[in-house]
């Protein structure tokens, strides 16, 4: 096995290499994600870290590679790039298709929301939905329509964010919850240097506390007007089948045990009593509303939906969690 995948290694390192652009052929930002585009779809990489097909891979790696922003790219997409820019971003596509490791640890960056996020191979790749349920169900138009899920943002004052990884939801929610401040636990200490980073780079360390621990334990008996949580939800068979890919990020941020869901029983086992009367718990559990219902089925768990998905985040009032 470890011969074959040797030579496999090979054969596309040979097969990536014989694709030479020579000077001038690729001209404009357009030119080379249309040559990323050719290059990752011959190359069958798996597309999973934010980006969700070839064209937004290569729009968002061409961009980086010249600090421009993704919403930025179709006001430069005719711009010349310069000779050591192509070499960068030629450079960037080898990268991606050789080594599969995902493009926002090629670059230290991923965007949620329209706001960039250090990442690095200590933490997962955030592309949690939270984030656009934020706005969508908690904030913006809904709040200004009084259909906010809590009613007034700005009421919600103490905020719980639990797996928070590179702390990327936690600096979302602040600005939902534009008055609240927020505790942020992680297991992994790599995975709270990195948030610690992001929450420095966003001027948040009066508002942002972050914590290590297993789930509640470091907050010890503290109430919250909001939990949310992307927790571990991969169970044993998406484990053993996850892409190349995805074996670049910390195991610890996917792994749910059997079912994929012993860490999200955990969280509602204890939610109840870490949530102020009127509160909510907010968890993101992938694929797995069956199981969650069948092994919950007393529980009234509101689904949210997003551009896209369907069914994987719940909304559960803190009346059904009390002990």
């Amino acid at each position: 096995m470890a011969k074959s995948a040797k030579i496999s290694g090979k054969a596309e390192k040979k097969r990536v290499a014989s694709r030479v652009v020579r000077p001038g052929e690729l001209v404009t930002l357009l030119d080379f994600v249309r040559y990323a585009v050719s290059q990752f779809a011959s190359a069958d990489i798996v597309f999973a870290h934010g980006t969700t097909d070839p064209l937004a891979e290569a729009a968002f790696l061409v961009c980086a590679a010249l600090g421009l922003s993704p919403d930025q790219f179709d006001m430069f997409a005719t711009a010349r790039v310069t000779a050591q820019e192509s070499k960068t971003i030629l450079a960037l596509i080898r990268q991606r298709i050789t080594t599969r490791k995902p493009a926002a640890y090629l670059v230290n960056k991923v965007y949620m929301r329209g706001l960039p996020f250090y990442v690095d191979e200590r933490v997962i790749v955030p592309r949690s939905f939270i984030g656009e349920l934020l706005d969508s169900h908690f904030g913006g138009d809904e709040a200004e329509a009084g259909m906010s899920l809590v009613g007034d943002p700005g009421a919600v004052t103490r905020v719980l964010d639990l797996c928070t990884g590179s702390g990327c939801l936690a600096i979302l929610a602040s600005r939902t919850f534009y008055n609240a401040q927020i505790d942020a636990v992680d297991l992994s200490k790599d995975a709270l240097a990195v948030a610690a980073r992001n929450v420095a780079g966003y001027g948040l360390e009066d508002r942002i506390a972050l914590h290590r621990g297993n789930l509640f334990e470091p907050v010890g008996d503290r109430r919250y007007d909001i939990i949310i949580t992307n927790p571990p939800y991969v169970d044993a068979q998406g484990m053993a089948d996850l892409p190349r890919e995805c074996r670049f990020e910390p195991r610890l941020a996917f792994d749910g045990g059997a079912d994929g869901l012993d860490v999200v029983r955990r969280i509602l086992k204890a939610a109840g009593r870490h949530l102020t009367p009127d509160g909510g718990l907010l968890c993101e559990i992938g694929r797995g509303r069956v199981l969650v219902e069948e092994a919950f089925p007393d529980l009234p768990l509101l689904w949210l939906d997003t551009a896209d998905s369907e069914g994987e985040v719940f909304w559960l009032e803190a009346d059904a969690l009390r002990p």
